[in-house]
C-alpha cells in the first residue's frame, strides 16, 4: 500500500474504512472494518458512524488483523468508482481495460490482487445496471479497497469525466448488447492508440504524461518549431482554417502533445486560450457529451506522439 500516492481530494473525506479477508460460504471476502474501533468491529457502507478519517484508517491499518484501507462512496461526494476485474496479467491489460482507462483517463490504481483495476472519476453515474461481467461501477453504498499503486501513465488526481463515464457505462454496462453496439465498440477500439491486438503491455507509455507546469508548457509550446502556429491559435486567430471547429481541434492536438494526451489538462489549458467560446460547454451529442469533451477526446486519440524530456 502506498497511502501518499492516493489522491489528495479523496483523503479529505471522512469516508474511510479498513478491511480484512475472511472466508464466507467457501469464498474469500474483503470485509470492511470500523477504523475507529480497536476491537475489530465491522463497518457498514450504510452507516457513516462506522467510518473514519483517512488518518484514522491508516493508523488502524497497522494492526495485524487488518489487510488495508478502503473508501466508501456516498451520494454526498462527487466520486464514481469503476472496478475492472481480471483485466491485468504479466502480459499487460485486456483490450476492454485499455479502452476504459484511456477514455476515463483519471486516477487509476491496481487492485490488491494485482489482476484488477480501480478507476475513480468525478461525475454522475447514469441510471441502469451497475455490474456486467467483470465491470462494476458505483457512486454510493459501496466501498473500494485502495492501494495507492497508481497505474503508470494515469493522472495522479481524480478528473471530472462525466461524458466519458456515460459512454463507458453505455458500452460496458448497458443491459443489452446489440449487434450494432458491438460493431460501434469494435470501431471505437480501432481508433484508440493501442497499436497492437490482444493485451497491451503496461510499460507501453501510450497515455504517459510529462508533468510540466502550465507556465513551462506554454513557454515550450511558443518556442517550438511550430511555435508561431501555436501562438496564433492560442490568441484565438483562426486564419488558415475553414472553420472555428477545425482551429479548436488543431490547438487541442498541440496541447495533447505537450500534456502527454491528458484530457483534463488539455481542457483546462484550452479554456485559457483565445479560442474558447460558449459552444465548448454545450451538449452536442445524444449521450450528453459536450462539444468540448468530444473535441478533447478526439484530439487525444489523434495525437500519436507526445512530448518527452530532451526532445
Amino acid at each position: 500500500m502506498r497511502p501518499n500516492a492516493l489522491p489528495v481530494s479523496l483523503r479529505q473525506y471522512d469516508q474511510w474504512v479498513c478491511w480484512t479477508t475472511q472466508e464466507r460460504g467457501g469464498k474469500v471476502t474483503k470485509v470492511p472494518l470500523d477504523p475507529t474501533s480497536v476491537s475489530g468491529a465491522y463497518a457498514s457502507t450504510a452507516d457513516s458512524a462506522t467510518w473514519g478519517s483517512f488518518d484514522s484508517a491508516l493508523q488502524r491499518a497497522t494492526a495485524s488483523d487488518v489487510d488495508g484501507i478502503g473508501f466508501v462512496f456516498t451520494s454526498d461526494d462527487p466520486f464514481v468508482g469503476v472496478d475492472l476485474d481480471d483485466c491485468r496479467d504479466e502480459t499487460g491489460l485486456s483490450d476492454d481495460a485499455v479502452e476504459m482507462v484511456t477514455r476515463l483517463h483519471s486516477y487509476t490504481e491496481i487492485s490488491p490482487s494485482g489482476s484488477g483495476l480501480h478507476v475513480l472519476v468525478r461525475g454522475s453515474l447514469p441510471e441502469g445496471p451497475r455490474r456486467k461481467g467483470g465491470v462494476e461501477a458505483y457512486d454510493e453504498a459501496r466501498y473500494f479497497t485502495m492501494t495507492g499503486e497508481r497505474l503508470a501513465g494515469t493522472p495522479r488526481e481524480i478528473a471530472a469525466r462525466a461524458g466519458p463515464l456515460r459512454r463507458v457505462h453505455d458500452r460496458f454496462l448497458a443491459a443489452s448488447t446489440s449487434r450494432e453496439e458491438m460493431d460501434v465498440r469494435a470501431q471505437t477500439a480501432e481508433d484508440l492508440p493501442t497499436e497492437r491486438a490482444g493485451r497491451v503491455g503496461l510499460d507501453l507509455d501510450t497515455i504517459g504524461t510529462v508533468r510540466l507546469d502550465d507556465e513551462t508548457l506554454l513557454r515550450k509550446a511558443h518556442d517550438a518549431q511550430n511555435g508561431e502556429k501555436f501562438a496564433r491559435l492560442w490568441r484565438g486567430d483562426t486564419t488558415g482554417y475553414d472553420s472555428h471547429s477545425e482551429a479548436d481541434m488543431a490547438l487541442c492536438c498541440l496541447l495533447a502533445f505537450w500534456t502527454g494526451r491528458e484530457p483534463s489538462r488539455v481542457d483546462g489549458l484550452f479554456r485559457q486560450s483565445g479560442l474558447l467560446r460558449t459552444k465548448w460547454d454545450e451538449v452536442h451529442y445524444g449521450d450528453g457529451s459536450t462539444y468540448g469533451e468530444v473535441t478533447v477526446d478526439r484530439a487525444c486519440r489523434r495525437t500519436s506522439e507526445v512530448y518527452r524530456v530532451g526532445t
